[in-house]
């Protein structure tokens, strides 16, 4: 076994700020168009139950800070530095930096094709199912931020695009791993045992992964493939001990290689989504390594101006099925994922406020447990939003490695300011 200390921070963030920052003041003077922009999100999260676990507080208030600059020359070649800090007053883990975006972008034309390059700190999104994105797997999941895992750390790249008529090819060159963010000692969401942060282990000490993906649309159907070869960024969670003694879980990261497949069809108001894939290398809730396919399907149905009016109400369902059944491992709490159907509708107001609501059940076919979430988002002045969530745990069942989790359903209320 590899062990390497992991940082919240880039080893050579720093080196990036300070080389940005050069670059900014060469930009002024030569007069280059920039963009300032970003947002301010202050947020209180409220536990209704006591915590199962000492330490565990009711409340956890907090902020986080992301903006972006955005420098372009005349032949629009850019230079883009967004990095985020997040403050929480309930868990020391969930107070974080991070350098979410840091990179140059060039492009050209070779003939009726028109290629790009990416070098330095990106975002990369794959995938089109609501519950799960099974092939998206370039950028870590920052899960300190929400359970959903939907937002991601930082990720350094050499990403190099080929678009022409026949499609549209991504090369990416990773040659860093971030490990995983999980819950602190008192924070909430988390397991029996806590997470280990400092020291990380690692089937192999090269972390140079490769991945690829082509994505075309034929008609109504929209198409992606795609491939990734090097470090799982999903990791198995071994009984280990920090640096005190005290028992933790140990983050361990094998190699991996990943086939991925996800489609979406358009037919008037429906829309019909699927997400495979086929990983090897990975180990299962066992600790044994399983080559495995999983999978996510379903459609979506949209209503336009309900009774006449403005309102749009889309409804959708998903079933998610992995083939390693109980032996799945957690790809995000509260639950594996291995054998579960999402339901959901969705309310656009379509109005000046930009008011959406959107509400949905996620719940286990062979196991009791079962999720409910509502979401609002308004937009209350121009630049001010608000947006509140509740999720409810109904239940979980007790073979569910998150069963000490059940306490932890929570109430959500940010106001963001965007500028």
């Amino acid at each position: 076994m590899l062990r390497r200390t992991a940082l919240h921070i880039l080893p050579f963030g720093t080196v990036w700020v300070l080389s940005l920052v050069f670059a900014i003041n060469a930009c002024a003077e030569i007069g280059i168009d920039r963009d300032f922009s970003g947002r301010v999100n202050i947020e209180s999260r409220w536990f209704p139950q006591a915590g199962a676990f000492s330490g565990q507080g009711a409340y956890a208030i907090g902020f986080f800070v992301e903006p972006k600059l955005y420098f372009a020359d005349a032949k629009g070649r850019s230079l883009t530095l967004s990095p985020f800090f997040r403050y929480d007053n309930a868990d020391s883990r969930r107070t974080h930096v991070d350098l979410r975006e840091a990179y140059l972008l060039l492009f050209g034309e070779i003939g009726n094709s028109e290629w790009e390059l990416r070098v330095g700190i990106d975002q990369v999104f794959w995938g089109v199912a609501e519950s799960q994105h099974l092939v998206d797997i370039v950028n870590q999941i920052d899960l300190v931020e929400h359970p959903n895992g939907e937002t991601k750390l930082g990720q350094p790249m050499v990403q190099v695009t080929y678009s022409s008529g026949w499609g549209i090819v991504a090369f990416f060159v990773l040659p860093y791993h971030r490990a995983r963010t999980f819950p602190g000692q008192s924070g909430r969401l988390r397991l029996p045992l806590v997470v280990g942060d400092e020291d990380v282990e690692y089937e192999s000490e090269a972390h140079l992964d490769f991945a690829a993906r082509y994505s075309q649309s034929f008609g109504v159907v929209d198409v992606g493939l795609s491939v990734f070869n090097g470090t799982n960024r999903e990791p198995f969670l071994m009984p280990g001990a920090d640096r005190s003694g005290a028992p933790i879980l140990v983050q361990h990261y094998d190699q991996i290689r990943q086939f991925g497949l996800d489609v979406q069809i358009t037919v008037g108001s429906w829309l019909f989504k699927l997400e495979a894939i086929q990983r090897a290398g990975a180990r299962n809730l066992l600790g044994r390594e399983e080559d495995y396919v999983a999978s996510v399907f379903g459609g979506e149905y949209t209503f336009y101006s309900v009774f006449d009016s403005a309102v749009d109400l889309s409804v959708l369902g998903e079933w998610n099925y992995d083939g390693r059944g109980r032996n799945a491992t957690p790809s995000r709490s509260p639950n594996t994922l291995e054998n579960d159907f999402f339901f959901a509708t969705r309310l656009a107001f379509n109005d000046v406020q930009s008011t959406e609501i959107v509400a949905s059940f996620l719940g286990d076919a062979g196991r009791s447990t079962r999720a409910l979430s509502v979401k609002l988002d308004r937009r209350i002045y121009d630049r001010l939003s608000l947006d509140i969530e509740a999720i409810h745990l109904l239940s979980i069942d007790q073979a569910d490695i998150h069963y000490d989790t059940r306490r932890d359903s929570f109430v959500d209320l940010s106001l963001i300011y965007n500028f």
